[in-house]
């Protein structure tokens, strides 16, 4: 058990790439998405929503591939986006425990019932 989650954890940590895109087709303006790639087989995504001139940006989705779960995969990813986005303020509007705990450990609040920037949180809840 304890070799699996060691094989998992570094797995997670040399095996996945970043690659960022826009998301097509019926998504609002500005929505990106951060792949989590491993050689060329997407195993989680994070979708997101920036505005510069606010220096707000807003979390709508993240989906890692289950087995992923407990590597440490999410603190990367997240982490990764914030250095692609320096001096941005991230919050989020995904609402399911798994999902709430991971950010609120990498303190990133959920959105404030009056938004702040209408730009970007005008995104309902996705998760």
């Amino acid at each position: 058990m304890f070799g699996r989650r060691l094989r998992l954890r570094i797995f997670a940590y040399r095996g996945i790439e970043f690659l960022s895109a826009q998301v097509p087709g019926e998504a609002g303006p500005g929505e990106e998405c951060l792949l989590l790639v491993h050689v060329r087989k997407v195993v989680g995504q994070i979708r997101y929503r920036i505005c510069t001139a606010c220096g707000e940006g807003v979390i709508s989705g993240v989906d890692i591939d289950g087995r992923l779960h407990s590597t440490g995969l999410g603190t990367r990813a997240l982490s990764h986006l914030r250095s692609l986005h320096p001096g941005i303020t991230w919050r989020s509007t995904l609402t399911l425990r798994a999902t709430r705990d991971l950010l609120r450990r990498m303190r990133i609040l959920p959105t404030a019932r009056e938004p702040r920037c209408g730009h970007v949180l005008t995104l309902g809840p996705v998760g």
